[in-house]
């Protein structure tokens, strides 16, 4: 086949998939215009397009057969940052996990909630909001939480799993790595090759402090160590509280070290280990409902379309270093576990 030819059937392709967007836009704006309201039919285009809402992603939750709910706590725990059409909707989303638990609270037909854990951990505030959000689920219920552990529940997902009645994890489950961590950049020695120089106008001497272009002082860091301080201190009560453990039993297991699924259940971090099947067949056997119920993605057309274009992107090196250094030098404290470049 000639190169000619070759382009040409790169061409033809490429017009195919965009008549074919068009095609389905077009229908659906169509569609809904012939609704009565076309305020809210333009806004129902803009969801089915763009992403729904979460009320829209929920709106499949059974109301009239009994259910246990999934709650999938997967990627790095943190604030929901992308709403684009770019956004990765196989991902953590704090927002939607949140306003999930709410209506689960609410559900006369729920009977219990399933955390399916695969995270490295994330930030302090949200693995905080959404443990207590678990545990105001169980206050106001009285229904049972059980947490199950896939590949990785580490650290922040240590944090939310001990919300759970119950925790169980696969048999080659990395969890464990109790423990707080900052991480910043002192970046002034490369400035200083490079010719710059960074010029902070403050109030005081400790409102730069963590930025990379100049050093950390002793007392900004004995300032952050405060703040790792306090958060490790609250982590182990949580986890002493979920495993009915003492805090001096903890703390000798919280020295950031990650453990394999038999170690944990040695030392007590967990309560077994069971395949997912055998866990699935467990809550149902505890619970005696059989139907699960797991939220769909709120991907719309475009979201799906243009996420999966952006994902076969190849990042440079460049680009890669910077989000290493975004992610883990943002100075944000959390629980977090994640090996570079896994």
């Amino acid at each position: 086949m000639s190169k000619k030819q070759t382009t040409g059937l790169i061409v033809a392709a490429i017009i195919f998939v965009v008549v074919g967007v068009i095609s389905v836009i077009t229908n659906t704006i169509s569609d809904k215009l012939k609704t009565k309201d076309k305020e809210a039919g333009l806004n129902s285009i803009m969801e089915d397009l763009y992403g729904s809402s979460v009320n829209s992603a929920l709106s499949d939750m059974p109301t009239n057969k009994d259910f246990v709910a999934v709650v999938p706590i997967r990627g790095t725990i943190q604030a929901t940052s992308d709403s684009s059409v770019y956004g990765n909707t196989n991902q953590y989303n704090h927002d939607l996990l949140m306003e999930y638990v709410d209506k689960l609270t609410e559900s006369s037909s729920n009977k219990g909630i399933i955390l399916r854990l695969d995270t490295p951990g994330g930030t302090v505030y949200q693995a905080d909001e959404l443990y207590l959000k678990l545990k105001e689920y169980k206050e106001k219920t009285g229904r049972p939480v059980f947490a199950y552990m896939e590949s990785m529940c580490c650290s922040g997902g240590v944090y939310i799993a001990s919300s759970a009645d119950e925790q169980y994890a696969n048999r080659i489950t990395e969890t464990g790595s109790i423990g707080v961590i900052i991480s910043m950049y002192d970046m002034s020695e490369l400035y200083k090759k490079i010719g710059i120089k960074e010029v902070n106008i403050v109030s005081a001497e400790n409102k730069d402090m963590g930025h990379a272009g100049k050093p950390m002082t002793n007392e900004q860091k004995e300032i952050f160590q405060s703040f790792v301080d306090e958060y490790y201190e609250q982590f182990v009560e949580i986890v002493a509280e979920g495993r009915n453990m003492s805090v001096e039993d903890v703390k000798k297991l919280a020295d950031g070290r990650v453990y394999t699924a038999k170690q944990a259940t040695e030392n007590g971090l967990i309560d077994g280990i069971k395949t997912s099947e055998e866990f699935d067949a467990y809550v149902k056997e505890q619970t005696g409902v059989d139907r699960f119920y797991e939220p769909e993605s709120n991907a719309g057309y475009l979201s799906t379309i243009f996420g999966s274009l952006a994902a076969t992107k190849q990042k440079s090196e460049t680009e890669v270093l910077v989000d290493l250094m975004n992610q883990l030098g943002s100075g944000v404290p959390m629980y977090y576990a994640e090996p570079i470049g896994k």
